[in-house]
This record gives structure tokens, sequence and C-alpha cells, in this order.
């Protein structure tokens, strides 16, 4: 199976009044963070159906499609990452992980990052050196920083909250929305599985943190809890 026939497929499957949904959903307006990105309209429970169906596509095939200037194309080539990366051994995921940081410049839009990052970043690194997203957490490019936080969610779920805590700090002061939510959402993942976890760096950091952020990491406290961090009243 090669980029073209796959690129056939899903263009057969688009549909003109969900790509136009998509492209306000995903603000790809002039100044937006999506800017210019194209959408053919196919939903993402289609995509993973196709991805299970043509796994057999090479890594070279998918790097073309990853290229792509249509977004369904990019998360179609993404999602098959994570698939190969999965099933893949110690070689073919240490590829997938080069490829994936070396093209990082695709992986352009929050949902593309949020479907790849944990399963093939931070999978490839829970046993090695995290300097990878430390690295990425001071990008310049808003991805990457996103990236670098999304990655440590597969660490959370081992209850390591380590490198999560540590990336937050790195980002807490970022002055993009779509970071606040991911550091937030990160922060809510360690309080779910380790309360006191959170609130220790709550309490650390609470007053500085951007108020978005805040309130994704205390979105399940309970509502006079969260009234006070948002008060300032801790």
């Amino acid at each position: 199976m090669t980029a073209q026939e796959i690129r056939k497929i899903l263009r057969s499957l688009g549909d003109v009044i969900i790509a136009e949904h998509s492209q306000r959903f995903f603000k790809t307006g002039e100044g937006d963070y999506g800017a210019g990105d194209k959408f053919l309209g196919i939903r993402v429970p289609v995509l993973r159906k196709q991805v299970k169906k043509y796994k057999g596509i090479s890594i070279k095939e998918i790097l073309r499609l990853l290229k792509s200037s249509y977004h369904e194309e990019r998360l179609f080539a993404l999602l098959m990452l994570v698939e190969k990366f999965s099933k893949g051994s110690l070689g073919e995921r240490a590829e997938i992980f080069e490829l994936y940081l070396n093209n990082t410049r695709y992986v352009n839009n929050w949902d593309l990052v949020d479907s790849s990052a944990s399963y093939i970043v931070g999978a490839y690194l829970e046993d090695k050196d995290k300097q990878p997203i430390y690295n990425l957490a001071k990008s310049k490019n808003l991805w990457e920083r996103r990236i670098s936080i999304i990655s440590t969610f597969h660490m959370i779920k081992r209850n390591d909250f380590s490198d999560a805590l540590a990336i937050s700090t790195i980002l807490k002061n970022d002055k993009e929305d779509l970071i606040h939510k991911a550091v937030g959402w990160m922060l809510r993942e360690i309080g779910k599985r380790n309360l006191s976890v959170e609130k220790t760096f709550l309490k650390k950091h609470y007053k500085e943190m951007p108020r978005t952020m805040l309130r994704y990491a205390i979105e399940k406290l309970p509502e006079l809890e969260r009234k006070m961090y948002l008060k300032g009243l801790v």
C-alpha cells in the first residue's frame, strides 16, 4: 500500500460539510493557531478504522502522508505511527521516535499532538534520559512545547510525576492558551492519581499560573475549594 493509494481512499471518504466545520473548529483563519490548514472532512473513528485496515503500509510511505497539506492525512500518518510503535521491536520504536522528533513541524495542531506524543515520545523515553522533552519545552514552536508536556502523560499513567511537574514549571508562564490547557490537564491527571502531589505543586505556583491553566488543574476539586484557589485564598 502506497501513500498515493491511501490518499485516494481518504479523499473518497471526505465530506465537505464536515471539512467546513473542522476548519472553523481548528481555528484555521489568518492569525489563528491553525492558519492555512486544510481538511478533507473525515471523522476520527473513520480514520482509525482505515489505520486498522491498512497497517501494512511502510514507514517511508507514512512519512509521505505526514508531510501532507491535509490535516486528516497527517492524523492518519500519526495514528499509524502509534500503531506501529505499539507493536514494534526496539529498533523499530527507535526509528519511529527519531522520525517523529525530526518531523514535528507536521505535528502542528493540538489533536495531532494529543493523539501521538505520549504514545511515541513518552513511551520511548520511559526508561531513558528525558532531555528531549526538556529541549522541546524550551522551543519557540507552540506545538513542540505542547508535545513536551503531553509526552509526560505516559509517565503520569505509571505514577511517575517528576517530569510532568518539572515541565509544568518550565511552561507555567507560557503565553499560549493551548499550553495553559495542556499543563492544567496534566496537573489534573496527576491529581487523579495523587491529589497531595498536585496540591503541593499548586500551593507553590497557583497564584502565578494563568487562569486557564489553574481552572483546568482544579476542575475535579470540590466547588468550594475551587473558589478558594480562584480567589487566591488557599
